[in-house]
């Protein structure tokens, strides 16, 4: 309920998702129940996969985050996230306020065994083909052992959900070299280096996009910039094509012309394709898509959660927890005594 364009486009996914994912069992549209009804009326879609949970409330962009879950305990939101930690779900998604479910899912679910901070992670396209970057905020005051933490789960997710083999995690730094960066990043890089993924060591911004990494991690306060800062630029240069292919007629030939080169660009630097954000580290799927998100990206979304569910995701970050964790500070004899 509480994306920008209200329920639309969240109901026409679910009912394009039941069609195209036999995987997905059920899906539960929790809201106001009379809008849902009213985007449902209509719609050809097999109604023993799908059911109505009313929320009488909703949880607005400008609400604040812990406020939100504590006081609207009957909102979209949190019932659906109380409906994974009751077990009736497996996944929960959401385009609505950010903080406000990664707080419910704090707050409600926990995090997994072995995982002290949650990391928010997407896909982002690169020069051939697509990375994965975490933390985009939900940990803005990360330690080193958070970071490697995120090296563990982005490994996992890019094999599982990506389909990558052997996944290649690298450390955004301001240098290439080892012993550049802050101290967050010093030890991080250490911890990284001496634990099982497949680290190949620091990368910088001018090769964020140039396929030398599948998985990037970093702070959450330096990937939210990140991310906010690639969108602006994003949104600028498209700007910028536009209005420089529309100045003269010879300019829109050429642009008619190259039609099918801007159409393929477009489609490799869609987010539709990539379905939102995964807060991977807590007791439950659960998936953040932008508040302006199509329906197309939250049928994809849906996909990625069912994937994340079937193939095991969060199993394999307690393991791989497990072992690194025991790896970095393995257990001490017990002193002897003798008599």
């Amino acid at each position: 309920m509480g994306g920008d364009h209200g329920p639309q486009p969240v109901v026409e996914a679910a009912a394009t998702a039941l069609r195209l994912y036999p995987q997905i069992e059920h899906i539960f549209l929790v809201g106001i129940e009379k809008e849902l009804n009213a985007q449902l009326a209509g719609r050809s879609l097999n109604r023993s996969r799908l059911s109505i949970v009313h929320a009488s409330e909703v949880v607005t962009m400008e609400d604040k985050a812990v406020e939100a879950v504590r006081r609207k305990r009957d909102s979209s939101l949190s019932r659906a996230v109380d409906m994974v930690k009751d077990g009736q779900a497996d996944a929960v998604f959401s385009p609505g306020n950010t903080g406000a479910l990664m707080a419910a899912a704090l707050i409600k679910l926990r995090t997994l065994p072995g995982v002290e901070r949650p990391g928010l992670a997407t896909v982002m396209p690169s020069e051939h083909g697509r990375f994965l970057i975490l933390d985009l905020g939900a940990n803005a005051d990360a330690r080193p052992q958070h970071l490697c933490d995120y090296g563990v789960m982005g490994e996992i997710y890019a094999r599982q959900i990506l389909g990558v083999p052997n996944p290649r995690v690298g450390l955004f730094s301001i240098g290439t070299e080892e012993m550049k960066g802050n101290e967050l990043t010093l030890e991080a890089h250490r911890l990284l280096k001496d634990s099982p993924v497949n680290f190949t060591g620091n990368i910088e911004g001018h090769d964020m996009f140039a396929d030398k990494v599948d998985v990037i991690v970093t702070d959450g306060f330096t990937g939210n910039a990140v991310l906010k800062s690639c969108e602006a630029t994003s949104r600028l240069v498209h700007g910028w094509m536009k209005e420089e292919m529309s100045r003269n007629p010879l300019r829109q030939l050429g642009a008619w012309l190259a039609k099918g080169a801007f159409q393929s660009l477009k489609k490799k630097a869609n987010p539709d394709e990539y379905g939102g954000a995964i807060l991977l580290g807590v007791n439950g799927i659960c998936i953040k898509a932008h508040g302006k998100a199509s329906a197309n990206a939250i049928c994809s979304a849906l996909r990625i959660a069912a994937d994340a569910i079937t193939r095991q995701v969060n199993t394999l970050i307690v393991e791989e927890i497990r072992l690194t964790h025991e790896k970095e500070h393995p257990p001490q004899p017990a002193p002897a005594t003798v008599a």
